[in-house]
């Protein structure tokens, strides 16, 4: 059994159903307390089920193609004429010919398979990447909102969602908080944007509700917009805002 202090090492094997069940039982209680190992253990899953998925996922259609091409293309190997000069018997020869196609098949085997491992590597490196970009959004998410000087403005859509923003000068950065955003509806999506005193600017799409880190400094903005815009976005609102709100001067 782990001491208290040594229950914050248990994240990794919690989230991986590691644990024996009396620290298993111990750590699901430490979590009610410990909201930093929650999060580690949130992020621990959310890797562990991206690295299951590049195990488990099919290699690209084009691995069998260089099987095939292998192994129709490795040289065969004339059979060997034995020093006494008598005849080779069909069995011979078929068997040698056995043996060349085999090891053609395992060459070309272990070339695929060593495919696979770097592909499967490449999967795994990318779900570290995706983990630590969402770390590091986490950081910037909390330092603004944590921030001395921020300040949170709040209002509605015309369709009645919730919204809040959070500024910070200090950390020249914006949060928005929607709650209650409908679907924008097939092929749109919700865009964000800093009004610079009358010019709109790019400030981040929006998939859902929940905390954005709007993209972009807040320096210039006089407030905040939000559209419908077609998926992808726009480099200026093709509609009339679904909410605006001014930013603390």
């Amino acid at each position: 059994m782990k001491h208290d202090g040594e229950l914050h090492t248990l994240t990794g094997a919690y989230a991986l159903h590691a644990l024996a069940p009396t620290e298993h039982e111990a750590f699901t209680a430490h979590l009610a307390d410990c909201p930093s190992c929650r999060q580690e253990v949130a992020e621990f899953s959310a890797t562990a089920a991206r690295l299951a998925a590049a195990a488990s996922a099919p290699p690209p259609a084009r691995m069998k193609d260089a099987v095939l091409y292998g192994i129709d293309s490795v040289r065969q190997q004339p059979p060997l004429v034995p020093a006494t000069g008598r005849p080779t018997t069909l069995a011979a020869v078929l068997r040698r010919r056995a043996f060349s196609l085999a090891l053609a098949a395992s060459l070309a085997a272990a070339a695929v398979l060593g495919g696979v491992s770097v592909w499967q590597n490449q999967r795994t490196e990318e779900a570290r990447q995706q983990a630590q970009a969402s770390e590091r959004q986490l950081q910037d998410l909390g330092a603004v909102m944590a921030a001395p000087d921020a300040r949170t403005v709040r209002g509605r859509t015309t369709g009645g969602a919730a919204t809040s923003v959070v500024s910070s000068k200090l950390q020249n950065r914006a949060v928005f908080i929607g709650s209650g955003l409908p679907d924008p509806g097939e092929g749109r999506t919700y865009q964000l944007w800093f009004d610079d005193h009358g010019s709109m600017r790019p400030a981040g799409l929006l998939a859902h509700d929940g905390a954005t880190l709007m993209q972009g400094g807040i320096q210039g903005a006089s407030g905040v917009g939000l559209t419908v815009e077609p998926a992808g976005g726009s480099a200026q609102p093709t509609t009339r805002p679904v909410m605006l709100l001014a930013l603390p001067a």
